[in-house]
């Protein structure tokens, strides 16, 4: 089977030039005059055992092909023109679909549809991709499909919706003027589980095809024109999704055995989770790049035939009309997702059903692992923050922070005594994990600071020193602490200007030996090209000879990164966030915006 489309004559030159050395393009013999291009339908996907990824066996293949129509999907809009179709589809039958609001939309026009989180919004007209036109009580409007998603127990949305018309006072003449018919009752709450199973069973399907198309339709291809793409190419661009995919197939094999087909209700697949839950991990890395990837596909796209390129792959390997950028973002969305489909799950699922348990534990161990990619991601995000601070500290000796250590503690300016010399002076004090850096505040210009030393946290011992006189230096001391090297007789102590500031140094010491332990037990550790790759790029903001300056960091900007803000005007199709809603706002570089020396 062939698949054709019609070209401009320009557009038909540059197909052939970047595909046609595979022998996968040729002229339709057919239409000698115009300009059309012809295709086999699909790349022989069982018979090209060369590429390594591509061992999928014919069980998955026939697992997707026989389970793809199974049962109908709702989930976020845009997700595909299929889910669009399948909504209208239902709507012009006559059925009524529910929509729950994710974001506030704040009515900008009279025709726009205004509602805050958690409303339910009854969808009329779906036929527009990005804006819908749907109803709430006795208001209608159109609204961004973005700011909504489809859940799965439709009916429930139908009794919602039916209470809060109730609460308006709405009567039975009402509830026929909107259409609702709701049959002689609700479903029980077996078949509401039933369909959060048969929901992630149908999405994890289709995202193991995603994946497939994604290795099969571009890596694959792409890997064939070493002509366009280096490796390093690749691996920027497409991350580790291929390690994904393979652990994708696993999980979704062990779904598969405890997916009860005849009664999903009865499924038990809370273990399969907890089985796989430090394997979901691998979806750091993933994440971490995805920037990189993003920056790296929009250079290649300013050039046409690697426009022309990438869409030639999507229409070989039939994929839906979306971008390659698009397709990337998914991996994210999916782990995000995974928390959203366990708590509904829960939700459903009574406390005596043996699956209970472990679906209250597979939530929380897949929360788990959202916060820890979340908490890699912003710890990867400041360390140029950090190289850019080393930057700016004048006279600077030894290794650079990062070498040792990747996120900053705490800071502040206390007093430092230190034997032999006992002598008090005033410096600015940097907690990182594993180390401790202190430096002296210029007399002129207090924005400057001089580098004085270091500390080896992993060989200290921190005690906290009653006020009066010290034993080891024989000096009458106030808020004090004392920090002891394991390894030497050094001996350094620190005084605080007030008692609630010693106390958050303690708090912050004790901070920074959880955060080494933490570390150590999740693995979490810097590569050497990200270390040099941020040094080079503070050294680029700091060339030779120009003076250093300590500047306020970029905090406004990481605030904006951690709570991206929604369109006003067109819905955001791609929004999404690594992390719980309400998750605690770190106080990284909160600290050192508030210093004197960071304030211009």
């Amino acid at each position: 089977m062939n698949l054709c489309w019609q070209v401009s004559g320009t557009q038909k030159q540059m197909w052939f030039q970047h595909l046609n050395s595979g022998g996968i393009l040729s002229p339709s013999k057919k239409t000698q005059t115009a300009d059309v291009i012809t295709m086999p339908y699909a790349l022989n996907k069982r018979c090209d055992c060369a590429w390594h990824v591509c061992d999928l066996g014919s069980e998955e293949d026939l697992l997707y092909e026989d389970f793809r129509g199974s049962a109908h999907r709702f989930g976020h809009p845009g997700g595909g023109g299929g889910e669009q179709l399948a909504i209208n589809e239902l709507i012009s039958d006559g059925s009524v679909v529910f929509a729950e609001a994710l974001w506030d939309h704040v009515t900008m026009d009279d025709q726009e549809l205004g509602f805050k989180a958690g409303d339910v919004i009854e969808v009329v007209d779906a036929t527009n991709k990005e804006w819908w036109w749907g109803r709430i009580l006795d208001s209608e409007g159109w609204f961004p499909a973005s700011f909504v998603r489809l859940r799965v127990n439709q009916d429930e949305h139908m009794e919602e919706y039916l209470a809060q018309f109730e609460e308006a006072g709405a009567g039975q003449e009402d509830r026929a003027g909107l259409g609702l018919n709701l049959g002689p009752g609700l479903p029980c709450k077996e078949q509401m589980r039933s369909n959060v199973i048969n929901e992630i069973m149908s999405t994890e399907r289709d995202y193991i095809k995603h994946l497939k198309d994604i290795c099969e339709g571009y890596i694959k291809q792409c890997r064939k024109r070493t002509d366009m793409f280096t490796e390093e190419q690749l691996r920027t661009i497409f991350g580790n999704i291929e390690d994904i995919y393979r652990f994708q197939r696993k999980f979704l094999k062990g779904l598969e055995k405890k997916f009860n087909k005849d009664q999903p209700h009865l499924s038990e697949i809370g273990c399969c989770f907890l089985e796989h839950q430090t394997d979901f991990q691998i979806y750091s890395e993933y994440c971490n790049n995805h920037p990189n990837a993003c920056l790296q596909l929009s250079r290649l796209m300013k050039l046409n035939k690697y426009v022309f390129f990438f869409e030639a792959c999507r229409l070989l390997q039939r994929m839906i009309d979306i971008s390659l950028d698009g397709f990337l973002l998914t991996p994210v969305q999916k782990i995000c997702k995974y928390p959203l489909q366990l708590a509904e799950l829960l939700k459903y699922t009574n406390p005596q059903h043996r699956d209970y348990k472990d679906v209250e534990a597979a939530l929380n161990a897949m929360k788990n692992v959202a916060r820890l990619i979340n908490e890699r991601k912003r710890r990867l995000e400041n360390i140029d923050k950090i190289a850019q601070w080393q930057s700016s500290i004048e006279d600077w000796e030894g290794e650079d922070v990062l070498s040792k250590s990747s996120d900053l503690i705490y800071s502040g300016e206390m007093s430092k005594l230190s034997q032999p010399q006992a002598k008090s002076q005033q410096r600015m004090f940097f907690l990182f994990d594993h180390q401790m850096v202190y430096c002296k505040k210029d007399l002129l210009r207090r924005d400057m600071l001089y580098y004085k030393g270091r500390v080896d946290m992993d060989q200290m011992e921190v005690t906290d020193v009653e006020d009066g006189r010290e034993k080891d230096f024989n000096v009458s001391v106030k808020n004090a602490l004392k920090l002891r090297s394991l390894a030497s007789d050094s001996v350094h102590l620190l005084c605080a200007k007030k008692p609630e500031q010693k106390l958050r140094w303690l708090r912050a010491f004790a901070d920074e030996r959880l955060q080494v332990q933490h570390d150590r037990e999740t693995g979490f550790s810097l590569t050497e090209v990200q270390k040099k790759q941020a040094m080079l790029n503070a050294c680029k903001n700091h060339p030779a000879g120009k003076p250093k300056a300590v500047t306020r960091p970029y905090y406004d900007f990481l605030l904006r990164q951690k709570h991206p803000s929604m369109p006003s005007a067109l819905p955001q199709q791609q929004v999404f966030m690594l992390a719980e809603p309400k998750r605690k706002t770190s106080t990284f570089w909160h600290n050192i915006g508030r210093l004197t020396p960071f304030k211009k």
